[in-house]
C-alpha cells in the first residue's frame, strides 16, 4: 500500500512472532520490525529501520528519567528484540467506527449552515511563520469525559508547514487523547501520532494504521493506554514528547518519555522536508451537531478551567524549540487562542520551574456555554 491508496493497513492480519493480552482488553502482536506497515511502502521495500541519530545539541539525558508507563505491559510479557509491539485492530473496531474507508483518518470539519456552530474546537498556544526543527514538551495526563459516539478529547503537539500558495498542508501530530471509537470503546488516554501531506485528504493517518510511520522500539505501543492518570487535586502524571528532525537524513523522529520510539521517513512529505513553519500545543474537541443546539459535554484536559491551576487544571510545561542550528532551545512566548473560552480557555506564564507554560481546558457544556 502506498501512502496515497487510503489508510487501512492489513488490520492486524500482518504475521507476528506471538500476542500479548493487555488488561484493557488490547491484544498486542509483536510483529517483525521490518515487516511492520510502513515497509508495504514501496519506497521502504526491502529495508529495515534506521540505527538513531543523535539528538540536538542542547538535550537533557536528565529528561529521560519521566516514566512512559502503558498498561499493556502490565502482564509482564514484553516484545522481543527485533520486532515491534502493535496493537491488533479488529472487525469490532472498524464496525464501531462506522466506516472503512475513514477508519484511522481525522473527520474533515463538515459544512453545517449553523451560525456560530464549529466542529473543532481549541484551546492552543501557537508559533507561527518561524522556522521550527522540532519540539519537546511535557504534558499532564488526564482522561477527560468524552460524549456523542464521534467526538474526543486531543492534547497534543502540531508541526506543520504549508506551501507558498497556503494549501498542501503537511503536519506530524503527537499526543495523548481520548477516543472511544476509535480504541475499544473505552476512555483511556492513549498515546497516539498522525501525519499528512495532503491537508487530511488522502494522506496520513493515525498510529500504525497506513504504511508511514517507521518503529524502532519493541517497549513502546502506538495507540496504547496510558496509566496512571492524574486526580483532580491528588497526584499529578505527566508524557514527555520530543520531535525533531535528524539534519542528516531529513526523517523527524520521535521519543516518548525516555525512549526513542522511530521516525516519518522524509519522503512522506513535501513541505515538512525542509522544516515546520508552526508548532501549536494545547487540546482539541470534536462538539457533534445536535438538533437540540446544545454544546457538547465533552471535555478537555482536566475538565476543568485554566485558572484552577497546577493541581486542577492540565497543562503544558518546559516548552522548547530545535533551531537552525540543531539546537533545543526554551520557545518562545506563545500566542495563545481558545475558539469557545465559556467552554474551554487557556492562560499561559513563565517561571523557573515550569519554563514556557500554559494551563488549558474546560467542561464543555455548562452554564456559561449552554
Amino acid at each position: 500500500m502506498t501512502c496515497e491508496e487510503g489508510p487501512l493497513m492489513s488490520l492486524g492480519f500482518k504475521l507476528f512472532v506471538f500476542d500479548i493480552q493487555s488488561p484493557d482488553g488490547d491484544i498486542i502482536d509483536c510483529v517483525l520490525s521490518h515487516q511492520q506497515p510502513a515497509f508495504d511502502n514501496p519506497e521502504l521495500k526491502g529495508q529495515k529501520p534506521l540505527n538513531p541519530p543523535e539528538r540536538p545539541s542542547g538535550y537533557n539525558l536528565s529528561d529521560e528519567t519521566i516514566e512512559d508507563f502503558q498498561l499493556w505491559s502490565m502482564s509482564g510479557e514484553s516484545c522481543p528484540q527485533g520486532t515491534v509491539p502493535i496493537r491488533r485492530i479488529t472487525e469490532e473496531d472498524i464496525l464501531r467506527f462506522g466506516d472503512i474507508s475513514t477508519f484511522g483518518r481525522k473527520t474533515i470539519e463538515r459544512s453545517i449552515k449553523r451560525a456560530a456552530y464549529k466542529e473543532h474546537e481549541y484551546a492552543i498556544g501557537t508559533l507561527n511563520k518561524g522556522t521550527y526543527f522540532g519540539t519537546q514538551a511535557t504534558i499532564s495526563l488526564w482522561a477527560p469525559s468524552v460524549e456523542g459516539r464521534n467526538e474526543f478529547s486531543v492534547s497534543q503537539i502540531w508541526l506543520g508547514n504549508r506551501n507558498a500558495n497556503g494549501g498542501e498542508l503537511n503536519t506530524i501530530e503527537v499526543g495523548w487523547q481520548v477516543y472511544p471509537n476509535m480504541y475499544g470503546g473505552d476512555t483511556h488516554p492513549r498515546f497516539f501520532i498522525y501525519w499528512t501531506r495532503d491537508d487530511y485528504q488522502k494522506t496520513g493517518c493515525y498510529n500504525l494504521v497506513c504504511s508511514g510511520f517507521v518503529q524502532t522500539n519493541s517497549k513502546i505501543v502506538i495507540g496504547a493506554s496510558i496509566s496512571p492518570v492524574s486526580t483532580y487535586g491528588g497526584e499529578k502524571y505527566v508524557i514527555k514528547l520530543f520531535t525533531w528532525k535528524d539534519p542528516k537524513t531529513g526523517n523527524w523522529w520521535l521519543q516518548y518519555g525516555g525512549n526513542l520510539v522511530g521516525y516519518w521517513p522524509s519522503f512522506l512529505f513535501t513541505n515538512l522536508r525542509s522544516h515546520a513553519r508552526y508548532v501549536h500545543f494545547g487540546g482539541e474537541i470534536i462538539n457533534s451537531w445536535r438538533k437540540d443546539g446544545l454544546h457538547t459535554s465533552t471535555q478537555m484536559g482536566s475538565g476543568h478551567f485554566a485558572e484552577e491551576g497546577t493541581r486542577k487544571a492540565s497543562y503544558f510545561r518546559n516548552l522548547q524549540v530545535v533551531n537552525e542550528h540543531n539546537t533545543l532551545i526554551p520557545a518562545p512566548p506563545l500566542n495563545l487562542h481558545t475558539d469557545n473560552p465559556t467552554c474551554y480557555n487557556i492562560k499561559g506564564g513563565q517561571d523557573q520551574v515550569f519554563g514556557n507554560y500554559f494551563f488549558y481546558g474546560g467542561p464543555g457544556r455548562n452554564q456559561w456555554c449552554p
